[in-house]
Formats: structure tokens, sequence, C-alpha cells
């Protein structure tokens, strides 16, 4: 009987490393450095900090358990060429994500559509060759400069989306736009309420594109 006791005393005391390295915490998982770089739609012109699109786009994802570091690089009333001049200096340096957001001030104003590719097609060539993976959010044309303005505005994101290979979210003011109530009294940018339906609306494809950057990490 003694014998056993002491058998069981030995395999319990081997075990006993075994079992504290399988209880060890699991490393943590390094938050993603993500940038949005946008115009007065993301920066949240006219309201506070905690209420515009990164910070609240951040905050969902915390409540799922994503881990994002992100910077709003939103600057109200620029165009995509404003964006594509202060590129290098709004992407700090170990940005691995960008959400691309940024034409609507272009169309407002009735910018050659092919001055807005031309920028666009830039900065997606820029992060592309610094290794940052970009989600694209596309943007339409309002109605005042015609039917054929806006076709060629709006092909722009989609098929910059197939030629760089980048996701694509169609259309960033989704459920939003011409929704007074959603909207602040310019009927242009969106509320905080809004916000966070602009931000319910892409969570899904937000985190479609944090599970690729994730997985090329590994």
């Amino acid at each position: 009987m003694f014998a056993h006791i002491r058998v069981l005393i030995v395999a319990l005391m081997t075990a006993g490393p075994v079992l504290a390295q399988t209880q060890a915490p699991a490393t943590p998982v390094k938050p993603i450095k993500m940038v949005v770089l946008g115009d007065s739609l993301s920066a949240g012109l006219g309201l506070s900090a905690p209420a515009a699109f990164p910070a609240r786009l951040q905050k969902a994802l915390s409540d799922k358990g994503i881990n994002v570091d992100m910077i709003n690089a939103g600057v109200s009333g620029d165009t995509t060429s404003g964006g594509r001049d202060r590129l290098d200096w709004s992407i700090p340096e170990g940005t691995e994500a960008v959400i691309l957001e940024l034409g609507a001030n272009d169309a407002l104003r009735g910018i050659d559509p092919a001055v807005t590719r031309a920028a666009l097609s830039d900065i997606l060539t820029r992060l592309k060759a610094r290794k940052i993976a970009v989600l694209l959010c596309g943007m339409l044309a309002p109605p005042n400069y015609g039917s054929e303005y806006a076709a060629r505005f709006n092909a722009i994101y989609p098929e910059l989306s197939k030629s760089f290979g980048v996701p694509l979210y169609p259309f960033f003011l989704e459920g939003v736009a011409s929704e007074a109530k959603l909207n602040q009294a310019d009927g242009i940018h969106p509320t905080a309420e809004g916000v966070d339906i602009i931000v319910k609306n892409i969570l899904p494809t937000v985190e479609a594109f944090i599970g690729t950057i994730s997985g090329q990490r590994s």
C-alpha cells in the first residue's frame, strides 16, 4: 500500500510543472495600429471627440474583444488631393491598417473625377508600398452635377478596389445620408446617433478587414 502511495506522490510531483505550464496566461495580443484618413465625416465636425467615427468604431471593436490603437486623421474640408498631400505625416510609422474615407468634398465641389481617381490611386499606391492594409470607403456624388458626373465619380471606388485588391465598403454614409434626424442642421454631417448607425453598418466589414490583418501576423 505504501509503495502505491509513493508512486502516486512521485507522479503528482512530476505532473506539477506540466500543469503549471498549461495554466500559464496567454501572451496579450498586440493591438492593431489603425488610422482613419478622412475628412469632416470622420473628423467628427460638430461632435465631441468621443462621438466621432474613429472613437465610436474603436469602442464597438473593443466591445467585441478586438484591440485596436486608433488614430483619427480626419481633417474637415479635405479633398482626396489634400489627403494625398498630407499622407506621410498623417500615417505614422508602424501603422498596420488605414480606413480611407475621402471624396465627399470632391463630389460637393464638382471636382473632375479624373483628379479624384488619380489622388486616391496615389494614396493606395503609396500605402501598398509601405505594406499598410487599406479598407476603402466609397462615396456617392450628389445629383446636382448631373447623371454623367455621378456615373464617372461613383465608378471610382469599386474600380480602384478591384485594381488594387483592397476591400471596399461601398457607401460610407449608408443608412444615414438624406435622413434628416440623423444629420446635423447642415444636412451633411451625421449626428452622434448617425455616427453610431454608420459604425453599426460598417462593423462587419471592419471585423473581416482586421481578421485578414491578424491572419497575416501569424
